[in-house]
């Protein structure tokens, strides 16, 4: 049984707050751009730190003359904005507990997350939020008249503090501990009723801290992030913070559909993402590149990048090699670069496997994507790679301060002071988390003699045959969607004589592919995946996946389907993990017709 532990190069303060990092950059700096805000021209205008310390304070007086007192819950359910993170700073600065929501949730799951949080006062962005809320109010009797972001809810709060003075909030502030909760992030759950993670100050400042020790080539001030990802996810918040405290510039968007030409306007100096993001970039390039005629080009280019990346861990690339990459540079390279801003030469990925494929072929083009790994309950990252230590297809080294060993049954256990220090009223299910003082991440794992760690599946998603054999799903999928007609995948097969798998296909990508093969382009998708040329192309897919496994772990067969899985139909979580037993409950039928 491998363990691992990293030192620590920081200590926690007993009074930690985390809202002392916006006061502390406008003592010292006050001049200094910590935010930009889109000024509805296409451009951006600066946000100082001594502004936004100013208005953190007059946020926090409203919210103290509105009530809160010292552990109160406050709720924001909005989408990545500059306001978000006003209201969140202003929470802690009024000695209260944040509760994430994000914005796409249900009326019953606001209703369950308000209900076992006791949430005292929430701020909504829009007036449908409102509407969200209105449904089930009547059942919070507890919970004040919401505030709506896009009808001046910062502006109503700074009216509700203006008679206080700025000490209210600076005592207040004081009272603060490290061990105070400082946010309520409801896991999205696969299956079940979310349990309330409870995240303290102290949790939240070793992660700011870890991170900015671990990567100092990222956390420099003045370079710029666009942040896109949902505050209401730990892993957006905690690099946030970390970005934030560092003196990072950041800006926020909540538009995933025009990316590119924000991360153009923009130019940001680094991105932080989920793998799909990074998916979607390779995919579409590869897509255009295949609708232009120019496809074997770009095959070839994709080739030479991951064979550039694996030379650099084996003694270097040769000299042709060299020249191969010199010239695709000039060819495809710096166009993606450019796709990305032209200024990003790097990037951080999390919430799900990045995978070989795509961490060797973006850094081969010279953007080098940093994987990490960690959970709510861990405060976002755990571990990560980083310039000084990085090994492709890994999740990193522990962050200092941590620990991690693998259990005899494979599963991965993390001890350190971002492991979180509870469910909120569920101390039933904080004890089950635990074993002898190390966190139970539900993740199957491996340590190599560096500290490296990989994951290698989901302890529950394990796939038993009915011949016994054992088969992890996750490297079946992540090779699967990495083709660029299919969307989603789910391998199948608990209890049955194969495994089998469901997949969606990527709308964007047909229409290109069915010009290419000659197919009118008002066929029905349910003709569609029922024709031999498109069954085949993703036959062909399946068998070069297969050739990852053992013939007992080999996808025998699969059902493609008419319709594509989304956060809004019920079958991905915020951050696009699948729900599993939705897809199983929802696609019975499907599954059914793979085994009979």
């Amino acid at each position: 049984m491998r363990e691992f532990e990293v030192p620590a190069t920081y200590t926690i303060p007993e009074d930690a707050n985390m809202s002392d990092g916006a006061f502390r950059h406008a003592e010292r700096d006050p001049g200094m751009v910590v935010f930009n805000r889109p000024d509805g021209k296409g451009g951006w205008y600066d946000v100082t730190a001594a502004q936004f310390a100013e208005q953190v304070t007059a946020v926090a007086k409203g919210l103290i003359a509105s009530g809160i007192e010292l552990g109160d819950r406050v709720a924001i359910l909005a989408a990545t904005r500059y306001e978000w993170v006003v209201l969140d700073f202003a929470i802690w600065a009024a000695g209260g507990c944040t509760v994430a929501i994000f914005d796409s949730s249900s009326a019953e799951q606001a209703r369950w997350i308000l209900s076992d949080s006791g949430t005292k006062l929430i701020a909504v962005e829009t007036a449908k939020h409102r509407a969200t809320i209105a449904e089930i109010e009547d059942g919070l009797p507890d919970l004040g008249e919401p505030l709506v972001i896009d009808e001046g809810a910062i502006d109503s709060l700074v009216e509700r503090g203006k008679d206080l003075g700025d000490e209210a909030v600076h005592e207040r502030r004081k009272q603060v501990k490290a061990s105070s909760p400082a946010s309520l992030i409801y896991t999205s759950g696969t299956t079940g009723r979310p349990k309330g993670v409870m995240l303290s100050h102290s949790n939240l400042y070793a992660e700011s801290a870890a991170e900015r020790a671990a990567m100092p080539e990222f956390m420099v001030p003045g370079r710029r992030s666009l942040l896109f990802l949902p505050l209401a996810h730990v892993f957006a918040r905690a690099v946030a913070l970390s970005a934030f405290d560092a003196g990072v510039i950041v800006a926020h968007t909540a538009d995933w559909s025009t990316l590119v030409d924000q991360f153009g306007a923009y130019k940001p100096d680094f991105i932080v993402s989920v793998p799909r993001v990074f998916e979607k970039v390779f995919n579409g390039a590869k897509q255009q590149a295949h609708d232009g005629g120019k496809g074997k080009i770009f095959d070839l280019a994709a080739e030479v990048a991951v064979e550039y990346s694996q030379a650099l861990d084996a003694g270097g690339p040769s000299l042709a090699l060299k020249i191969k990459h010199t010239v695709f540079d000039k060819l495809v390279y710096g166009k993606l670069r450019e796709a990305m801003g032209g200024r990003c030469t790097s990037a951080v990925s999390g919430g799900g496997p990045l995978g070989l494929r795509l961490g060797h072929f973006f850094r081969g083009i010279g953007v080098t994507i940093y994987e990490g790994y960690g959970l709510t309950e861990t405060t976002a990252a755990f571990s990560v790679n980083t310039p000084g230590q990085l090994k492709v297809g890994t999740v990193g080294r522990p962050l200092g301060g941590h620990a991690a060993k693998v259990a005899e049954d494979g599963e991965l256990l993390l001890r350190g002071p971002v492991v979180f220090s509870g469910y909120w009223n569920n101390p039933a299910a904080t004890d089950d988390s635990h074993v002898d003082g190390w966190f139970k991440t539900g993740d199957l794992g491996a340590i190599d003699e560096d500290g490296f760690i990989s994951i290698t599946g989901r302890k529950k998603e394990i796939i038993v045959t009915a011949g016994g054999k054992n088969v992890s799903p996750a490297v079946l999928e992540d090779s699967l969607r990495a083709h660029p007609l299919i969307s989603q995948v789910m391998a199948v097969g608990d209890g049955k004589p194969f495994v089998g798998a469901l997949v969606t296909l990527d709308r964007e990508a047909l229409p290109g592919w069915m010009s290419r093969n000659n197919i009118p382009a008002d066929t029905p998708i349910e003709q569609l995946i029922e024709r031999p040329d498109l069954v085949a192309e993703i036959d062909k897919a399946v068998a070069e996946t297969n050739k990852l496994v053992s013939h007992a772990e080999a996808i025998k067969k699969v059902r493609i389907l008419p319709v594509d899985w989304t956060e809004e139909s019920g079958e991905l979580t915020p951050k696009m993990s699948l729900k599993r037993a939705v897809v199983m409950k929802n696609y019975a039928s499907e599954v059914e017709s793979i085994y009979s």
